[in-house]
């Protein structure tokens, strides 16, 4: 069932995806949008997390303007080359190793992660490469009160040099991309707080991934191991996830402050090229 998404400036047709998060906007196109239709779509990605358009004409062109219409747009990634691209674009192309079929929050391994990504179909196979989210806040709020007084207080250390390291050093020779106004030369281990406060909601979501988190600071290694595996596992509950089953044409957005997700690789041989373009975020915090 559609329900109707209202702001003081615009309104919007959404489906929902289900009872606490996600949602397809229903007959917007985004090339056409008004200024208080783009506006009312930053409010509902804050409120929905995951965000849904069908039946989108972009190309890279256009999807830039649409996410420049949302917010400052980062460099495509902190460190890979995308080849012949804008340099706003990220193209996960299955080809060159463009996987992400593990559960990651985008690029936490630096300081000021994105607050949102912006993600369209350019190949897909004929079946398969579905992706998912988790909603971080909902995974949050569903812990015990001692779990969530526990982590509450806990930081996490995030680390880029397991995917990227070797990819910086040996293929870029040491020299990436441009983030936050500075060359990218290195991978510095990051810390943010394993429980992120939304900046514009205030509510408390876990903020730790399979995909970049090394480890919890401060504690032994069996500790964190078992704390982590146990966010992991409580994260990706089925209540707690969202499935997109892709066409093209498709433009899905989410808030990176709230939610991981994961696509699926189950595809085979056949191809698959995504194009991402990213919006510049701010520094995590922690409850106080």
């Amino acid at each position: 069932m559609s329900t109707a998404f209202e702001t003081r400036t615009a309104s919007l047709t959404l489906d929902k995806f289900g009872p606490s998060f996600g949602a397809e906007i229903i007959g917007l196109d985004v090339a056409s949008a008004t200024d208080a239709e783009v506006a009312a779509i930053r409010s509902a990605l804050t409120e929905h997390k995951v965000l849904v358009l069908r039946g989108q004409s972009l190309d890279d062109s256009g999807h830039i303007e649409f996410g420049r219409r949302l917010g400052r747009l980062t460099a495509g990634h902190p460190v890979h080359d995308s080849g012949n691209v804008a340099r706003e674009v990220y193209a996960l192309d299955s080809q060159d190793n463009g996987f992400a079929d593990v559960w990651h929050t985008d690029v936490t391994f630096m300081k000021r992660p994105p607050l949102g990504s912006i993600l369209r179909p350019v190949v897909l196979p004929p079946h398969g490469g579905d992706t998912n989210w988790a909603d971080s806040q909902l995974a949050y709020e569903s812990l015990s009160l001692p779990i969530r007084q526990m982590i509450d207080q806990l930081t996490a250390v995030h680390d880029g040099n397991r995917e990227f390291g070797y990819y910086l050093a040996q293929k870029r020779g040491g020299k990436g991309n441009v983030w936050d106004g500075e060359e990218v030369t290195a991978l510095v281990p990051v810390e943010h707080p394993v429980v992120r406060v939304h900046p514009e909601t205030g509510r408390k979501g876990i903020f730790v991934n399979p995909g970049f988190t090394s480890h919890i600071a401060g504690v032994s290694e069996a500790e964190s191991r078992g704390i982590l595996d146990f966010l992991y596992a409580h994260l990706t509950k089925p209540e707690h996830v969202v499935r997109h089953r892709w066409r093209l044409g498709d433009l899905v957005l989410w808030d990176n402050r709230s939610t991981a997700h994961y696509a699926n690789r189950d595809y085979g041989t056949q191809h698959r090229v995504m194009h991402r373009i990213t919006l510049e975020g701010d520094v995590p915090v922690g409850p106080q």
